[in-house]
């Protein structure tokens, strides 16, 4: 340990908040070098390099090769598939001295799909599945959690290419058995989701998540789990529309009533639906809320106005999927101003809405009648219902809102129930994305051109480290998996004299032949030694002191267990195989 670079701390850094970040910085696995980017030091490559030796072999396993791609990537790539103008502000772009546009990596569809393009012509040549372990960068606006946030990053980054969807579908579930596999070997438990496919494009997609209290993903699983979904992909359920088509269906009649029948309520200073219900003394799924929001798309910026009911939030990546749109954020209040409405007063009601992309929320339909704005300062109406306005409402119904906690879940077992998690690996079925946009077609059985279909396999390297902490750890420091600690075992030594130290040295010796072990031989006090075994978190400790000197026997503490054992030295490898047999055995168990 002398001749390593190890430097921990006692106080944790100011702006850490959660325990791996806290954790990895005083064990001395990395150190902040600016927002968003660590230093790794060799405490942590070594973690990381056990994890990626993991991810290698169940990769290799089956069938995946191995490749390495410039992290600097030409711009010409990323306009031909059409991502330079959808993928936004997370990206860094950059110009060369010639002034031509460059991407730093944050992902390697294109280069991967551009590369396999020059050699593979034939179906023959198919299946292929490619991936490489890398670095890749993007551009967080708020980066946080240490490395599960950052801005610089290592990821496994797989892509396979088919000749059909059942081909793909086969690599698709061998990819999906491969990840349950490395995480159960790292030693997380992580439970597979249904996720959006986002700006990666695509169908089918699910993501791995390791439950967390710190997890910015809000994941929604029923009572028996059989359902697990992302929330930004869970279909929302609405009891009140199930078998009930009268709600969607209006009489002449009926939109005339309304009409005649909607009335104004004046309603000083109420802006927010929560304090409009409390006003009027309703619930807030009595009421209609109009949110307007404004989109990029491919040609030209467009206000969209769009009704939900008052106790249900737009979900942006529903509305970004929806309208195909490079970006969707919050219109302003002078928007609001612009159609001739007014900020908490809003609706479709007496305004020209034919600059408007108008959409409705399925919720909507969930009543005959609602409360809504007046667009008037200080004024509600009630009685409206789109119908009155837009008699072709049915057609632009669509699911906008998030899922929550209670909602019937979509398999129809049971009721949603919200849990946190943090992402750490993602498979996708891309389809034929990218290599139609990159013009890359083989010859099929019959000799026609068709365009490879293609999966997408994504692990973050430094978040997995730092989730693994999250798991596994308590107020004394890290608790590791056998199969990633840094060092299986640290050997500490508490000796007096030259002859001592010698005899501890020729005991590390024969461990080290069979052992991935540090020997703590520093000149400090042993209560620091045994304060930076356990911060450091090293699975098996060995003390050699008084009990060896004068009754031959060594200390074994597991760190795990907070079991101690004394054995003798003739029974001491025999004692750490033993010991590191049953270590793994507490790893999670991999499903079939």
């Amino acid at each position: 340990m002398k001749n390593y670079f190890i430097y921990t701390r006692r106080e944790d850094p100011q702006d850490a908040v959660v325990a791996s970040h806290k954790l990895m910085i005083r064990a001395g696995l990395i150190e902040k070098l600016g927002s968003g980017l660590y230093n790794i030091l060799p405490l942590g490559l070594k973690v990381i390099n056990k994890i990626e030796q993991v991810v290698r072999e169940e990769m290799n396993a089956i069938g995946s090769l191995e490749f390495q791609l410039p992290v600097l990537v030409p711009a010409e790539l990323w306009k031909k598939s059409g991502r330079w103008s959808i993928m936004g502000k997370e990206m860094f772009r950059l110009k060369d001295r010639h002034n031509n546009d460059l991407v730093l990596g944050p992902t390697h569809e294109e280069t991967f799909t551009e590369l396999i393009k020059g050699f593979i012509k034939s179906y023959k040549d198919l299946p292929l599945t490619v991936y490489q372990i890398h670095t890749k960068f993007r551009d967080e606006i708020r980066p946080r959690f240490g490395v599960i946030r950052s801005r610089e990053f290592i990821m496994k980054d797989a892509y396979s290419f088919h000749i059909d969807w059942q081909s793909l579908d086969e690599t698709y579930q061998l990819m999906r058995k491969a990840y349950r596999k490395i995480f159960a070997r790292v030693g997380l438990e992580t439970i597979p989701v249904e996720a959006d496919t986002g700006a990666m494009g695509g169908s089918d997609s699910e993501e791995f998540m390791v439950p967390s209290h710190i997890g910015e993903e809000i994941l929604l699983l029923n009572d028996d789990l059989s359902y697990k979904s992302n929330r930004e992909k869970t279909p929302v359920i609405y009891p009140e529309l199930q078998d009930n088509e009268d709600l969607l269906n209006f009489r002449e009649e009926e939109i005339n009533h309304l009409k005649q029948n909607i009335k104004e309520i004046y309603t000083p200073d109420v802006k927010t639906i929560e304090d409009l219900a409390k006003f009027l003394k309703k619930d807030v799924k009595d009421l209609l809320k109009t949110i307007l929001y404004k989109a990029i798309l491919q040609e030209e910026e467009k206000l969209i106005m769009i009704l939900i009911r008052g106790d249900r939030q737009i979900n942006e990546a529903k509305l970004k999927n929806y309208l195909k749109a490079i970006d969707v954020f919050p219109a302003s209040e002078e928007d609001f101003y612009k159609i001739g409405s007014i900020p908490g007063f809003a609706s479709p009601y007496n305004i020209n809405t034919d600059n408007l992309i108008l959409l409705y929320d399925l919720s909507t339909a969930t009543r005959k009648k609602w409360i809504t704005g007046a667009n008037k300062k200080d004024y509600h109406i009630e009685n409206f219902h789109p119908v009155i306005i837009d008699k072709n409402w049915k057609e632009k119904l669509i699911d906008l809102a998030f899922a929550q906690e209670g909602d019937p879940s979509p398999n129809g077992k049971g009721k949603l129930k919200e849990s946190k998690g943090i992402e750490v690996g993602h498979i996708f079925k891309l389809g034929d994305k990218y290599t139609k946009s990159m013009e890359f077609t083989v010859l099929d059985k019959n000799q026609k051109r068709i365009y490879p279909l293609m999966g997408c396999y994504g692990i973050g390297i430094n978040r997995t480290m730092a989730t693994i902490i999250e798991q596994n750890h308590d107020e004394k420091g890290i608790i590791w998996p056998i199969s990633v600690a840094p060092f299986e075992i640290v050997l500490i030594d508490i000796t007096k004299t030259e002859e001592e130290k010698n005899k501890v040295e020729s005991i590390y010796q024969k461990l080290k032949e069979q052992f991935d072990i540090l020997w703590d031989d520093r000149d400090v006090r042993p209560g620091v030694k045994f304060n930076d075994a356990e911060l450091i978190g090293f699975p098996i400790r060995l003390t050699i002191g008084k009990n060896y000197f004068e009754k031959q026997e060594i200390e074994i503490v597991i760190r795990k267990t907070n079991q101690n054992l004394f054995v003798k030295e003739e029974d001491l490898i025999q004692t750490l195989i033993k010991i590191r047999n049953e270590l793994y055995e507490l790893l999670p168990k991999i499903e079939s």
